[in-house]
């Protein structure tokens, strides 16, 4: 069977070619589809929405459905059109009456149908259009356009309103299903659409002839909270490289910035921003392109909603598929995460890993902890079968001949790979109506007591543990250890059935700092660096390359020349020989200015600098903004944000860099670091 045949996670009506899905009328949806021949199809059909819940209220043209099963959201509420719809909302809040009633209509449509986007749709065979924008005072001088067809252009008129009529011109003229660009949101679309307002210039770029509209939303994404405009076209999908920039380093931590130049950079990207954006969400969109084969929501949402949130509407979906009615989100509470720990901070060399394979979903599969809200077990098959659907595509991508197969196979195995890891993450997800927190906390529970048991079985085997971090462990194996397959097994061996080890690198050394917090040497002479407190993006970028040649200098034995590195760095800093780049700090904002304002007031919070930067400048920036800045005077002690300056008025000509102040930041750094650096070499652990 095709992974595609499996109704549960790829839906249950296989329509192929599907684009868009818009609310067209008060009862009906427009559908749009990509014929073979690369001609766009447009036809609409009926829509009844409709609200899971927990009891009635008296609204006409509201039709209720009893659901089986004993599930508190018991009712079906069935609308015969969207504002009838949204009178019953409205009514079920006043009344306190429990319910799901998504408010989206695609999703609406898509989770009723069956259908999905993108089905049988090549990648290729998306139309897709890349904008980006020179601004200078504020005016649009040049849009820059182009498409994943070979086309490009670059639009330049002295005439602002004449210059954004041509764009409008060319988006209607290439009709994009996807229009992409680096911080599409915040920074492009919301420059475009302030211009067209200033200078009175409607923009209908919908496939209807509708006007781009927009409000203002929120984006979370791990502990950031980024505020933006949502802009919408009808018909049309709107994909932010920067938001796939900002998902992609939740869990890689290696971008230095998010600006478009920083993350090409990082990606060895090449050519125009255009090029550049294309080629960034050709890299870090495939499997959200597989994902918009999956849920039901359209691409836009796909890319901008959280993976639990986007596995609820998988389960969702199949219960309403199923007529089966679906519990109410658990009342939320605390419990133990995972296993991290430090055994041994310093030097050691001959450094192994091993890792359970999928720790979690491993655990989750072997010891049963699933919702026990999920009465027709969809959360077990879908978890079974990704796992399996992940190892079959893994497969066909080493046999694939072609560069679309294994473009398409290497997306698909990475969207199974993301879903298999949310899974967990699902249990504790307090939105999520099959959410369960006994069964997250039995999970880590599981995890840690196998990881523990791990590290006391290599302990009786005389190897030297020295971190362990959520599933994998860091040793120095014994020294009578010469086959590292002889370890593996005699591990492998004390593991529950379904529980694998892997031993799946070594490193001729690793500088352990703290938990979760390490520098490791491979043997082909490069660095890996994790945790905060060695790459953190809070430092200036002198500290993260001090940091950096520093550790370079540990683990190859020569921690002698740490001395000479610090007062080279400090020479530079005193001649002030160095790009401003290196000595800038750049902070994102969580609250608003206005939010910031009132805790000042009240004296709930301290002033900062960026905050004071940001509110002296005009600009009107938002949460998730960034503001880079530099400090001046000629202290080394001063308030930040009182000698702060932001990075653009800094001159070559005149630099006021705070001398003293970088030094002493360089010799605090130094000096937490000392202790390692006269360590002398040795061949096993230093202590």
């Amino acid at each position: 069977m095709a992974f595609e045949d499996n109704q549960v996670l790829f839906g249950h009506d296989p329509e192929p070619r599907l684009l868009a899905v818009e609310l067209a009328g008060p009862d009906s949806v427009e559908l749009f589809a990509r014929a073979k021949d690369g001609s766009l199809l447009r036809r609409t059909e009926p829509l009844h929405p409709v609200a899971w819940v927990t009891g009635s209220v008296p609204l006409e043209r509201v039709e209720y459905q009893t659901l089986k099963g004993q599930e508190a959201l018991g009712f079906l509420a069935v609308c015969d059109d969207w504002p009838t719809f949204t009178k019953l909302r409205t009514a079920l809040r006043d009344a306190g009456i429990g319910n799901h009633a998504p408010a989206d209509a695609a999703q609406q449509f898509l989770l009723q149908s069956g259908k999905t986007l993108f089905k049988g749709l090549p990648y290729e065979e998306l139309r897709r259009l890349q904008v980006a924008i020179d601004v200078e005072d504020e005016v649009i001088r040049r849009v820059h356009l182009a498409d994943n067809h070979g086309w490009s252009s670059t639009l330049e008129n002295p005439d602002e309103r004449a210059l954004m009529q041509q764009l409008t011109e060319a988006i209607q003229q290439h009709d994009p299903d996807v229009i992409e660009g680096h911080d599409l949101f915040r920074s492009i679309l919301h420059h475009i659409a302030g211009r067209a307002k200033r200078v009175r210039l409607k923009l209908p770029w919908g496939r209807d002839g509708s006007l781009l509209a927009s409000r203002a939303s929120r984006l979370q994404i791990a502990e950031k909270t980024i505020g933006y405009p949502k802009f919408t076209a009808y018909g049309r999908h709107f994909v932010d490289t920067y938001v796939l920039s900002q998902f992609w380093d939740v869990n890689a931590r290696e971008l230095e910035g998010f600006g478009l130049a920083e993350v090409a950079a990082h990606f060895h990207l090449e050519g125009t921003p255009v090029e550049q954006t294309r080629a960034l969400a050709d890299l870090l969109g495939g499997s959200l392109y597989i994902q918009a084969q999956i849920f039901p929501y359209g691409y836009q949402d796909v890319v901008l909603r959280g993976n639990a949130t986007k596995i609820d509407a998988l389960l969702v979906r199949e219960y309403f598929r199923q007529g089966h009615s679906i519990p109410l989100p658990p009342e939320t509470r605390s419990f133990e995460g995972g296993y991290t720990d430090i055994f041994f901070t310093g030097i050691a060399h001959n450094v192994w890993h091993c890792d359970v394979a999928s720790l979690y979903p491993s655990v989750m599969l072997q010891f049963g902890c699933f919702p026990v809200g999920d009465r027709l077990g969809i959360f077990r098959g879908l978890l079974s079968d990704l796992r399996q659907f992940r190892l079959e595509a893994k497969g066909k991508l080493k046999q694939a001949a072609d560069a679309a197969s294994r473009h398409y196979l290497n997306a698909l195995q990475a969207a199974f790979k993301i879903l298999i890891n949310s899974f967990y993450g699902y249990l504790g997800f307090a939105q999520g109506h099959f959410a369960d927190f006994e069964a997250a906390s039995r999970v880590t529970q599981t995890g840690r007591d196998l990881l523990r048991g791990m590290v006391q079985w290599l302990r009786d085997q005389n190897a030297n543990v020295i971190e362990i971090d959520t599933d994998g462990i860091y040793f120095v194996p014994p020294n009578n250890v010469e086959a590292i397959d002889n370890l593996q097994s005699g591990l492998a061996s004390t593991l529950p059935a379904g529980i694998d080890v892997d031993f799946d690198a070594r490193y001729p050394a690793m500088f352990s700092y703290k938990a979760k917090n390490y520098a490791l040497l491979t043997s082909e002479g490069d660095l890996i660096i994790k945790g905060g407190a060695l790459r953190s993006r809070g430092l200036e970028k002198f500290q993260r390359l001090f940091l950096e040649s520093m550790m370079r200098h540990l683990l190859e034995g020569e921690g002698q020349k740490v001395a000479e590195l610090r007062a080279d760095f400090e020479a530079h800093i005193r001649a002030r020989d160095w790009p401003i780049e290196y000595l800038l700090k750049t902070d994102t904002l969580q609250d608003s200015l206005a939010q910031y304002s009132r805790k000042i007031e009240a004296s709930a919070r301290n002033r900062s600098a960026p905050y004071e930067l940001a509110l002296r400048s005009g600009k009107r920036l938002q949460p998730g903004d960034q503001v880079s800045y530099y400090i001046t005077g000629t202290k080394k002690s001063v308030a930040a944000y009182e000698f702060a300056k932001l990075a653009e008025e800094w001159t070559q000509e005149a630099r006021d860099e705070n001398v003293e102040y970088y030094v002493a930041k360089l010799n605090e750094l130094a000096r937490k670091f000392e202790p390692f650096s006269r360590t002398e070499p040795s061949t096993g652990l230093l202590f």
